[in-house]
């Protein structure tokens, strides 16, 4: 089966066609970013979002069709993110994709966004086994999830305030690094000092396999006000000091989450997942416990639309979440323990 992905949730395009035949096979994949548009305004902006999906869509489909040497009447169903993300920008994937499969006579499979980034590590040459524990972390979300396959989801500890991502870039712009600013920061941190600036754990020690990372960013903003007007080795220290202080919390709470469960593998997935100190200490002290960690490739740790084409193919392989092209619905709130297997 011939599925065609669509990922429109936020501020980046994603296509991809997906080939479920020996195994399953990624055929080929087309993302555009809009980061630079909205760099402008220090965040995203819905509105002009939406637009911007609208306008890289059909090119992006054509791309993706072209070099996997496809064709539009050889796709068995067209898959899209239904939720959760920004309402229009939805709306584009969501309205192309019923539109486009309707005209072609097939179904469609309307796809949880952080389903599609739980199950992207599947993608990777070294793919995971059901069941695993998966840590969640981007800009808009930090979850503990035990996956115990396809929509067997299990929520074990989320963010209380701010996402993790969410915090990198927001203490990114306190240090004057323009959005979206959480990369640049961690590039920054490679040449801070150790232990320079020492800043709180929050919940490190709560029990729970929750986070909150409010209070941190708070604490990076008192530093920054007492200083008053950092040198750039200074703003180093504090990006080190922030990175390593929300890089332990994460590690910390994952391994628990793993031991606690008595499974041995832990799979990484969203955008902060790239960030390379998260990598090396997960991967340092995983080993010491004899825990296998995960991870998709780098370029599908972001939004995209290869995470959609597996995860409708997934879905479409066991009868589920399969629709009549037609009518449709977007979530833009859809928390994803309402998922069902």
């Amino acid at each position: 089966m011939l599925i065609l992905g669509i990922e429109s949730s936020c501020d980046e395009t994603g296509i991809a066609l997906y080939n479920t035949d020996a195994g399953g096979a990624l055929l080929s994949h087309a993302l555009h970013s809009q980061v630079l548009m909205h760099q402008e305004y220090g965040g995203v902006v819905p509105e002009l979002a939406s637009r911007d999906h609208i306008r890289h869509v059909v090119p992006l489909l054509r791309k993706v069709l072209a070099d996997s040497g496809r064709s539009l009447n050889e796709l068995d169903a067209v898959a899209y993110t239904q939720g959760p993300g920004l309402a229009g920008a939805l709306l584009v994937g969501a309205a192309f994709a019923e539109g486009l499969a309707a005209s072609l006579g097939i179904p469609t499979v309307p796809v949880h966004h952080l389903e599609g980034h739980l199950l992207s590590p599947l993608l990777s040459s070294r793919p995971p086994q059901f069941p695993f524990i998966a840590l969640l972390v981007s800009g808009g979300h930090s979850q503990l999830m035990q996956v115990n396959g396809v929509g067997e989801y299990q929520l074990l500890g989320e963010t209380l305030d701010d996402a993790a991502g969410e915090a990198f870039d927001k203490t990114a712009k306190m240090l004057g690094i323009p959005y979206p600013g959480g990369a640049e920061l961690a590039e920054l941190a490679e040449s801070g000092h150790p232990d320079v600036v020492k800043l709180p754990r929050p919940m490190l020690r709560s029990g729970d396999l929750n986070f909150s990372f409010s209070g941190l960013k708070t604490a990076v903003l008192t530093k920054v006000r007492e200083i008053g007007a950092p040198s750039e080795q200074q703003r180093a220290d504090i990006a080190r000091g922030f990175q390593d202080a929300i890089v332990e919390v994460l590690v910390h709470k994952s391994l628990r989450a793993v031991t606690d469960s008595g499974l041995k593998r832990l799979v990484v997935a969203g955008g902060v997942g790239a960030n390379r100190e998260l990598r090396r200490r997960l991967d340092t002290q995983a080993a010491n416990a004899a825990i296998s960690v995960f991870y998709p490739a780098l370029e599908f740790c972001t939004d995209n639309g290869a995470m959609i084409a597996l995860a409708g193919a997934l879905r479409f392989q066991a009868g589920a979440s399969i629709k009549p092209a037609g009518a449709f619905a977007v979530r833009p709130r859809w928390p994803l323990a309402e998922l069902t297997a």
